[in-house]
């Protein structure tokens, strides 16, 4: 089997039986209200256009929590103040952009293990995503 007929592995969306542990286990027991809220808040920031709240999903890849992504509509524009970036998106790339601003703020505030592993798990997810060019430009 060649290189090209590999595919990137996916993420996979977590079963309704198992949401509950996954926000604790992507930003520790004492953050985990503090960081889904900071997701929340920073989609709003990023796409004030689009994003009205709503249903998230979870999503993980290999039995670790990756992201959230927001379920409401399919496609994103980014245009917040918070980025440089200007473009659309789908839901799961802005998930992860919302994410991973969220696991860098945070860091920033409080010292946790959850955040800085979150953040290296996500970005190197990132890495092999469709949208992966989109992502990167979106968080530089």
């Amino acid at each position: 089997m060649s290189i090209s007929e590999v595919t990137p592995q996916t993420a996979s969306i977590v079963t309704d039986e198992r949401r509950l542990e996954f926000l604790p286990t992507l930003f520790g027991r004492s953050l985990l209200m503090i960081g889904e809220n900071a997701v929340y808040s920073l989609m709003e920031r990023l796409s004030p256009l689009d994003y009205r709240g709503g249903v998230w999903d979870f999503y993980e890849h290999g039995g670790k929590p990756l992201f959230l992504a927001p379920s409401s509509k399919s496609r994103f524009r980014i245009t917040g103040e918070i980025t440089g970036f200007q473009g659309e998106v789908s839901a799961e790339a802005a998930g992860i952009i919302a994410t991973l601003f969220a696991f860098s703020h945070l860091s920033f505030q409080h010292q946790s293990e959850h955040l800085s592993k979150g953040y290296g798990r996500l970005y190197a997810y990132s890495a092999d995503h469709p949208e992966a060019g989109e992502i990167f430009q979106a968080i530089d």
